[in-house]
């Protein structure tokens, strides 16, 4: 019995934890280039539910594809698309695909509206200045969901079949978890690739190292932080979706505490270090289901802040991250 219920939890965890995971990328990766925590993060990933949620209802709900055709007639072709998307496992791949592949791009484009128009300008500001400015945008974002779509959650279509598969011992795993953790694995493995081997993931790493140094090399600064506000969202975007797959709804309000526990597992793993946001996130996705498995569901979010008490106590640059030297 104790077995079943560490294994099952450990795959909660899992799964929890690779959202966690791909949402404190977002974070770690705008904090490593311009020392700035986004606030507004939280609410990119939420609009990135609304976007795959929209999406994938105007390519598959008969009702959506009429009301939309009658507004913008060019929509009529999805009443025929409509049939192959949902008719086999193929079409329902394709959805997939561009419901993730239109969500990033949307998220990624509005994190870097956000930087140009929110942040730029206070770039040479005192470090508070940003910081509240990102905390205006979050609550702009939220509100503006809240007043332009609906303050009532909004259930996600079920409209992957999910199967659960046995592992024995009591334990299981289900497709949608399969999913999760098969796509994050691979988002992780394809952006530590990026900012390890390329040459645009070189400047990255030199303009988080010296920003000032690295624009003397003949970096474009102004591009780099703008493609940082573009990864880290679309990831983030990728993590809504699977949020409102995996819990069934999505709202307004839903980005304010995955964003809090997001930004405590890069903190927990290093801010700053990418791998170090990865470790945090999954560490921390694990600690929680375990907390809630043993525990209470009400305990796991008290176990989760202590344990961010407990790592910064010992290690104040998190489990990855280096004690850094305040620059004069």
């Amino acid at each position: 019995m104790l077995a079943s219920t560490i294994g099952q939890q450990l795959v909660n965890g899992l799964t929890l934890g690779g959202l966690y995971a791909l949402i404190a990328l977002g974070y770690t990766l705008v904090y490593g280039i311009m020392l700035l925590i986004n606030f507004a993060h939280s609410e990119m990933f939420m609009s990135g539910a609304y976007v795959g949620l929209f999406t994938l209802q105007l390519l598959t709900n008969q009702t959506v594809i009429t009301n939309a055709t009658k507004i913008v007639p060019f929509l009529g072709f999805l009443q025929t698309t409509r049939v192959f998307f949902t008719s086999s496992g193929f079409g329902l791949l394709v959805v997939f695909l561009i419901v993730f592949a239109i969500a990033m791009l949307a998220i990624g484009f509005m994190g870097m509206l956000i930087e140009r128009f929110a942040y730029r300008p206070l770039r040479h500001a005192p470090r508070l200045a940003p910081l509240i400015s990102a905390i205006g945008v979050s609550i702009f974002l939220q509100n503006a969901v809240l007043l332009w779509v609906d303050s009532k959650a909004i259930p996600f279509p079920k409209v992957m079949p999910i199967v659960d598969i046995k592992l024995g011992g009591g334990v299981s795993i289900s497709s949608l978890q399969i999913l999760i953790l098969v796509t994050t694995l691979i988002l992780l493995a394809l952006l530590d690739t990026f900012v390890s081997r390329t040459k645009i993931g070189k400047a990255m790493r030199a303009t988080s190292q010296d920003r000032e140094a690295a624009g003397l090399m003949g970096i474009d600064i102004n591009s780099v932080i703008a493609l940082a506000f573009f990864i880290g969202p679309a990831l983030g975007a990728v993590a809504g979706i699977f949020s409102g797959m995996y819990y069934g709804s999505v709202s307004f309000s839903m980005g304010f505490l995955p964003g809090i526990k997001s930004f405590t597992a890069a903190v927990i793993g290093g801010i700053g270090n990418l791998r170090g946001a990865i470790l945090g996130g999954f560490a921390l996705g694990i600690i929680e289901s375990l907390a809630a498995g043993f525990l209470s569901s009400g305990y796991k979010d008290v176990v989760a802040f202590v344990i961010l008490i407990i790592v910064l106590i010992f290690r104040p640059g998190g489990l990855l991250g280096e004690s850094v030297v305040e620059k004069v």
